[in-house]
């Protein structure tokens, strides 16, 4: 295995992991309340696992290819936590306006602060995807 695809697999597995775990508590902890009153019975008392693992894993590799790597080809962490916020914002905020746009009951509020979330934990990861990935960089440097 080459060490640029070393590379890429860490900061992918490490983005992913700082992901899931900033998404697992801003849904379960944080921000359940809030999103139990805004969504109301459009909420599941559950989600869908296999949708909700599609959208990590595409997701992610979105995040790896537009805002990780430019940023590791650069050796700038503050590009990989531009990169990676603007991506999350975009993402975030094509699912929530077309929401807004189009759904009975779909807050402003509830637009507003998820597009915000999608942008920090978008950047949160980056970074850590990044970070990992410069390990790989330096020992092969």
């Amino acid at each position: 295995m080459t060490s640029s695809l070393r590379r890429y697999l860490l900061a992918y597995a490490v983005a992913a992991v700082v992901f899931c775990l900033c998404d697992f508590v801003w849904l379960t902890v944080l921000a359940i309340d809030f999103y139990r009153a805004e969504l109301g019975s459009l909420m599941l008392a559950q989600p869908r696992l296999i949708p909700a693992v599609a959208f990590y894993v595409v997701y992610l590799f979105g995040l790896l290819v537009f805002a990780i790597a430019p940023a590791l080809r650069t050796r700038q962490w503050q590009q990989a936590m531009r990169l990676s916020a603007l991506l999350g914002a975009v993402a975030y905020g094509t699912y929530d306006l077309s929401n807004l746009a189009t759904l009975h009951g779909w807050s402003a509020s509830l637009t507003v602060i998820d597009i915000l979330w999608g942008a920090v934990a978008s950047a949160v990861a980056g970074i850590a995807g990044y970070a990992a990935g410069r390990l790989i960089k330096d020992a092969d440097a």
